[in-house]
């Protein structure tokens, strides 16, 4: 049977789109070739048609989720006064949403140790998804000047991803939520 030309592409970003969600829910390892292509309707043997190797599907997956996370921040950043643009990043990230639903939130929040302990050939490619994420993000950051807004980035960044990393820990909705609200209230009082 004969298949269009862009069968592969598709078939392929259908993979990468649910590893992605898979990876930020079960890790790096959690994420099991198998386990992807059948929800691809695929078999295990199929896979090396699509990537060269499961690493190759990690860093797409990585791609999808950056490119996810930074889509919905920058669309609460463009639907607020541009002074405000950074507020609305930091609400959206630190919603009770985004930390409930880790499969389609940031993979930072979701991986950022496992991604410390990535094979090493990876990490370039890994630091080179941080840079476009980070890109997407510094027109929004507060300040003047372009060092300015970098600062503000690594300082906004890292509170939220820490806090939705420790909110995700906690037991309760309630406990969540102080430690989603703490980090906003804190980063909204502080630039």
């Amino acid at each position: 049977m004969r298949y269009p030309p862009q069968h592969k592409a598709e078939t392929s970003q259908k993979i990468v789109k649910d590893a992605a969600r898979r990876v930020r829910t079960e890790g790096l390892t959690g994420a099991a070739v198998a386990a992807v292509m059948r929800d691809a309707g695929l078999t295990h043997g199929g896979f090396y048609k699509y990537f060269p190797d499961k690493n190759e599907l990690l860093i797409k997956s990585l791609e999808e989720g950056f490119r996810e996370t930074s889509n919905r921040l920058v669309e609460a950043a463009l639907l607020s006064e541009p002074a405000a643009a950074w507020k609305a990043i930091v609400r959206t990230y630190l919603s009770p949403q985004h930390c409930d639903h880790p499969e389609f939130g940031c993979p930072l929040a979701a991986l950022a140790p496992e991604l410390a302990r990535a094979n090493r050939r990876m990490k370039p490619r890994i630091l080179k998804e941080l840079e476009t994420y980070r890109t997407r993000m510094l027109p929004f950051m507060p300040g003047r000047r372009s060092a300015d807004k970098a600062q503000a980035f690594l300082a906004i960044f890292s509170t939220m991803i820490g806090a939705v990393a420790i909110a995700r820990i906690l037991p309760t909705r309630k406990a969540r939520a102080a430690v989603l609200g703490a980090a906003r209230d804190f980063l909204l009082r502080s630039f």
